[in-house]
């Protein structure tokens, strides 16, 4: 009887350590927009070039955070391999570049953004490098 109500316990309890969707925690989220940000600025300013080992590293902390939150590898790889994640992340990529004079076509906005970011040591700045 004992054993039953433990397994009863437990299957209740699953639903509350149910783990939320990864774009809603904090740290991955934002590690992956910057590493957007600093992929665009890379390849749209041609006096910037990307530090790969250093966003690469990144990349994979990031999935480490996420292990050690208990998140699976195919939950990672889900999340990574949206499309509608991917989307969601390059218009808040966008949204952080125009509010910071990024405009479309025009190169050396990308690369004010990119020595402006590299400058105040951010993390999108950790990723690139003045060529």
């Amino acid at each position: 009887m004992k054993r039953f109500a433990f397994v009863i316990t437990l299957a209740l309890a699953g639903p509350a350590l149910a783990l939320p969707p990864l774009s809603t925690v904090g740290p991955i989220n934002d590690g992956l927009r910057s590493i957007m940000i600093a992929d665009q600025i890379r390849i749209a300013c041609p006096s910037i070039s990307p530090r790969m080992i250093t966003a690469w590293s990144f990349i994979r902390g990031l999935e480490a955070e996420a292990r050690k939150m208990g998140y699976s590898e195919t939950q990672i790889e889900d999340f990574v391999e949206s499309k509608s994640e991917r989307k969601r992340l390059e218009s808040e990529a966008a949204a952080y570049m125009k509010a910071r004079g990024v405009v479309g076509g025009k190169p050396e906005t990308y690369c004010a953004l990119g020595r402006q970011e590299i400058e105040k040591g951010s993390q999108i700045g950790a990723f690139l490098k003045v060529k």
